[in-house]
């Protein structure tokens, strides 16, 4: 004989299966192209690096959480290595500098832990359940935590290696509350300490930035 289900399993089911098949959707970064097809590019010792500034809903990284949003700035940098020598990114300084002269480090994930909570959000919130149920639903700094390397596990880059003749990208994200805007016009992305393993570092790239021409409206 089946067993009726009290009203309140079917409203847990109800809250927490959306909620799981949202945590299993897969999100992937686009595979990257050759540094060189990028409107935003450099070229030094056959090595191009691109940038690709998410300032666009449809050049923004599908992430589970909305930096965007909270001004920090998400930048895809591509590396292409078009050498006969492995690339190490490893000692890499990736700045944005603005307009004013403003030069803004790669933020780190304590720096989008900071910036993405607030005092409401840190302490966390408990939804209500109708009903009795006697289950607390909290959300707040460890979901946002785990959101954030998990963003960065999936966006960020998989390697500080450049093999001969390959393509590496990842995200990194810049803080520009306060910034003038649109803050990518006269902006630009620097790199230093971009090396060769076991050689000098490279000349500095300067690649000059501009906000993402926003795309026309089909009609």
């Amino acid at each position: 004989m089946e067993t009726m289900r009290h009203p309140a399993a079917y409203l847990l089911l109800a809250i927490f299966l959306p909620l799981a098949a949202h945590a299993e959707k897969a999100r992937h970064p686009a595979p990257p192209q050759p540094a060189e097809t990028y409107p935003m590019h450099q070229t030094n010792d056959h090595v191009t690096i691109a940038a690709e500034p998410g300032d666009t809903k449809e050049t923004r990284p599908n992430t589970r959480l909305d930096y965007y949003s909270h001004d920090m700035l998400p930048i895809r940098v591509i590396v292409t290595n078009d050498s006969n020598n492995p690339l190490t990114l490893d000692d890499a300084r990736i700045h944005f500098i603005s307009a004013a002269n403003d030069n803004i480090p790669a933020a780190t994930l304590d720096d989008l832990q900071r910036r993405m909570f607030t005092l409401k959000s840190a302490t966390g919130k408990k939804i209500p359940l109708p009903l009795g149920i006697p289950i607390p639903i909290t959300t707040g700094k460890q979901n946002v935590d785990k959101k954030i390397t998990q963003d960065d596990d999936d966006f960020g880059f998989q390697t500080t290696t450049v093999q001969p003749h390959t393509t590496v990208a990842g995200y990194l994200y810049y803080d520009i509350q306060g910034l003038d805007r649109p803050a990518l016009a006269h902006a630009t992305l620097e790199l230093r300490k971009v090396r060769f393993q076991g050689g000098d570092y490279l000349e500095s790239f300067e690649i000059p930035l501009h906000p993402t021409e926003q795309p026309t409206a089909t009609k």
